[in-house]
């Protein structure tokens, strides 16, 4: 009888010890399968002005001559947002960059320093968190977009990247249209329109959507401004997530379920 009772708890461990490995693998191969594709990786028009720059927790493509950011690039996951780092407050030119204006340039122009990754991304780093104050990350927004609907997206995506483990975010202006206005001594470029393209390879099921808002009151909000990610690359020109497998990219770029997305549930 001893015997019997000395396998079976023999038997128990072994198959808690595999269960444990499994997990371990399971969870290998995901962090390997996103270290293998390139989710931030934008395909952009080769005519386009671009100074590509790696900062500590976004890409950028950084357009010298509208002396603002084509897109900004990043991933977010679930841990990042639990970050402590605080907010800074003080934007900089980054000097290593050609064409990269001043904080003075937005000065009484009537325009927010929008910022195109947002600091409460990056509470997971100081650096990271200082590096989006670089005016190669800042676009001229009037604060009713920069305060209202673009702010409401930011803040949903911290709460969809918790639920969905990580997402990967892209935005920026839309190009090829003509300016509102020009600002400050370096000219600095006032967009008409931004986008925003939002991808969770990990929820169950995976999704992407995608935001186009003009420079000013998002009438509706955040849910009349909502679009395919397919429309967005129509408006842009830029091909997002294309390292993904062509029939579940082809699949989520085609919706824009904004229920799903804002629901917490």
């Amino acid at each position: 009888m001893m015997w019997r009772i000395i396998l079976l708890l023999f038997i128990l461990l072994a198959a808690a010890f595999i269960g444990v490995n499994m997990s371990k693998a399971n969870s290998s191969t995901r962090t390997s399968a996103t270290t293998a594709l390139d989710l931030t990786k934008v395909i952009a028009p080769e005519s386009l002005p671009s100074y590509p720059i790696s900062y500590t927790g976004m890409d950028i493509s950084f357009n010298p001559k509208l002396h603002i950011p084509n897109f900004v690039a990043w991933e977010l996951t679930a841990d990042e947002v639990d970050g402590t780092v605080s907010r800074g407050n003080k934007f900089f030119c980054d000097e290593s960059v050609p064409g990269c204006p001043d904080s003075w340039d937005y000065s009484y122009s009537g325009y927010d320093r929008g910022h195109m990754a947002p600091a409460g991304d990056m509470k997971w780093s100081r650096k990271a968190m200082d590096e989006t104050f670089f005016l190669t990350n800042i676009c001229p927004q009037s604060g009713d977009l920069n305060r209202g609907a673009w702010k409401t997206v930011e803040e949903k995506c911290r709460a969809r990247a918790k639920m969905d483990q990580a997402l990967y975010i892209v935005c920026g202006p839309v190009p090829g249209e003509k300016p509102i206005e020009l600002i400050g001594d370096s000219k600095v470029f006032v967009p008409k329109r931004f986008f925003k393209v939002i991808c969770a390879p990990y929820a169950n099921p995976p999704y992407a959507i995608g935001f186009i808002m003009p420079n000013g009151k998002v009438v509706g909000g955040a849910q009349k401004a909502a679009v395919s990610v397919d429309e967005v690359e129509a408006a842009t020109g830029y091909d997002f997530f294309s390292e993904l497998p062509d029939d579940l990219e082809n699949q989520i770029e085609s919706r824009a379920d904004f229920n799903r997305w804002s629901r917490m549930k």
